[in-house]
């Protein structure tokens, strides 16, 4: 599985500041263009960059700080950007949690490509408005 990872200046030590957004895009950008298909991306909280990569259509974003979370997301939501909070959860955690992202599996049960046809007919509906 390829995947791509990204951080803002809180996933690194010592980094300069910069700004979420552009490492939501580059790794939303490399995920819907299938160079890649999962990605893991790292801010304070985590909350920033789940917040910019569900702007672009077909991302499927989720900050989790736990083990359960990561897989059930990816089971039932397909989700395929991990976020993490390097402010919230230690290096330790944070190595959990991206295994078990990795492992997981959408299940493809009925129910849950009847929800995920409902978020996908809202961005298509709603995507391009503000």
């Amino acid at each position: 599985m390829r995947i791509a990872l990204a951080a803002d200046h809180a996933g690194y030590e010592m980094s300069a500041a910069v700004d979420y957004p552009d490492y939501a895009e580059a790794v939303a950008v490399v995920l819907r263009e299938g160079q890649v298909e999962r990605g893991v991306i790292v801010c304070g909280s985590g909350a920033g960059v789940s917040i910019a990569a569900n702007k672009f259509p077909g991302i499927r974003a989720a900050v989790c700080h736990d083990c359960y979370t990561a897989h059930q997301a990816v089971e039932h939501d397909d989700m395929n950007v991990l976020c993490l909070g390097s402010r919230v959860i230690g290096a330790r955690l944070a190595h959990e949690i991206v295994r078990a992202f990795l492992a997981a599996k959408f299940t493809g049960e009925e129910r849950h490509l009847r929800r995920l046809a409902k978020v996908h007919d809202f961005e298509a509906r709603f995507s391009g408005r503000l």
